[in-house]
Formats: structure tokens, C-alpha cells, sequence
């Protein structure tokens, strides 16, 4: 089985959830008029489009700075609608968990794997049971 990074699958997740956000937030921004029609939309579906296809892309080279940037564009959508700086911050804190959990589960991964090739057992796993006595 394929070693799968849990950074990239936190993060993929994460982008995969903000894309509705930013969509629903498009409607919102479109209902209350805060600009023109075309300019809400092209902003808010751009925005959308790239949330949902940047987890093709991660773990590439400068594929979670782009994921910072996506986080810094949504926030700054808080100057057309307000509720989004703070919306927008808590998705920004959540990505930057996604990125601090997901790194120190990976390292750990690793390490559990290398200590686990050094006592040579690669797939068996020892089992054992513990009796307890009874009075």
C-alpha cells in the first residue's frame, strides 16, 4: 500500500470544504450587490475553481505556498463582505493546523517506520495478551 502524506490529505479536505464556502459567500456577495454582477461572479467562481483543483497539485513544489496565498485571497474578500475576514480567519487557522498536524503526523510516520524496519519486522506484527488474575 502507498504511503499517502496526511498534510496533503488535511489540506485537500480543508480546500475541498472551502470551495463551498467561497461559493455560498458568491451568492451572498451577488444578492447584497457589494459590486457589479460579472466582477462578484468572475472573483467568486475563479476563487471556487482554483479551491477545488489545488488539491490535484499539492504536494509539488510551492503547492502549500499557493495554498497560503488561496487563504490570504479569501480573506481579503472581507473588504467587499465583511462576515468573510472572519470566516475567512478561521479557515486561514484551520489551514495552518492542517499544515502543523499534518507535518508532525507525517515525521512521526516516518520515524515509526524506519523503527519498525530496524527491528526487522516489516509487515508481521507481533501480538501478545496480558492475563490478568482474577481474585
Amino acid at each position: 500500500m502507498k504511503n499517502k502524506s496526511i498534510k496533503r490529505m488535511l489540506a485537500s479536505i480543508l480546500l475541498a470544504f472551502e470551495s463551498f464556502i467561497v461559493f455560498f459567500a458568491t451568492l451572498a456577495g451577488f444578492g447584497l450587490k457589494v459590486a457589479d454582477g460579472p466582477v462578484v461572479w468572475a472573483v467568486g467562481l475563479t476563487l471556487t475553481f482554483l479551491l477545488i483543483a489545488t488539491p490535484a497539485i499539492l504536494g509539488r513544489k510551492g503547492s502549500y505556498g499557493f495554498g497560503w496565498a488561496l487563504q490570504a485571497a479569501i480573506v481579503s474578500i472581507g473588504f467587499w463582505l465583511t462576515p468573510m475576514f472572519y470566516i475567512g480567519g478561521l479557515f486561514a487557522c484551520m489551514w495552518a493546523w492542517a499544515m502543523i498536524a499534518g507535518s508532525t503526523i507525517d515525521r512521526a510516520k516516518i520515524a515509526y517506520e524506519r523503527e519498525k524496519a530496524s527491528f526487522g519486522q516489516t509487515e508481521n506484527v507481533e501480538v501478545f495478551e496480558i492475563e490478568i488474575d482474577k481474585k
